[in-house]
């Protein structure tokens, strides 16, 4: 899958994954993460999400990275906030004193550049990349956030009924990517019909990082 894929998602304005409203499952389960106030929250390939507002209006510290300009402009523009922009190596970022954003290459996102890390929010990012990238996207980002607590979402159904993405993840191959590093815990499971072609298991996971 290559940038000019999600390039072209943004610029026509084909985003159905993009969501109206916060997460449901996001609003219910994040607190399993039992974090401490103004926690720094990293949510990798973010998009314009709203779940990002709703976890700075909890008082989250946040850092988000997205390929496409054009997300990213539609967050700041949706957030209403100022920042300052700079030239970060290959990413150009934006910050402001509750969330810095970054735009360009996830994989050219270094340790240094995103700082320490609380947690990682994974909502639409491990699903939006096909098989051959998901191994390179789980090892980059267990080395840039120091194998932080996740709170991951993922969707299990009949690969052969629609083309991702969203792409099928199904447990078996969490397991396979994380369980080396993280104890799992599985919170809720919501069934839905996705696209009218398929019916999807959504799963909300906890990923605890083991103790060495």
């Amino acid at each position: 899958m290559q940038h000019d894929f999600w390039h072209d998602k943004w610029q026509n304005n084909n985003i159905g994954f993009h969501q109206d409203q916060p997460h449901a499952l996001l609003t219910q389960y994040f607190r399993s993460l039992d974090l401490k106030p103004h926690a720094r929250i990293f949510v990798p390939l973010c998009g314009k999400s709203l779940d990002i507002n709703w976890l700075i209006n909890q008082g989250y510290q946040i850092v988000g990275i997205d390929l496409s300009p054009i997300a990213i402009q539609d967050l700041i523009s949706n957030l209403g906030l100022s920042f300052k922009e700079a030239q970060s190596g290959e990413l150009t970022h934006y910050q402001h004193p509750q969330i810095e954003l970054f735009v360009g290459d996830f994989f050219q996102l270094t340790a240094q550049q995103l700082g320490d890390i609380d947690a990682v929010y994974d909502r639409a990012a491990l699903i939006a990349l096909p098989p051959q990238m998901r191994s390179q996207y789980t090892q980059h980002l267990l080395e840039i956030t120091k194998q932080a607590p996740q709170l991951l979402i993922n969707l299990e159904y009949d690969q052969n009924l629609l083309k991702g993405p969203p792409f099928s993840v199904p447990k078996d191959e969490l397991t396979k990517h994380y369980a080396e590093h993280y104890n799992f815990e599985l919170l809720a499971t919501v069934t839905e019909n996705l696209r009218n072609k398929a019916t999807a298991d959504e799963s909300i996971w906890h990923l605890c990082r083991k103790e060495k």
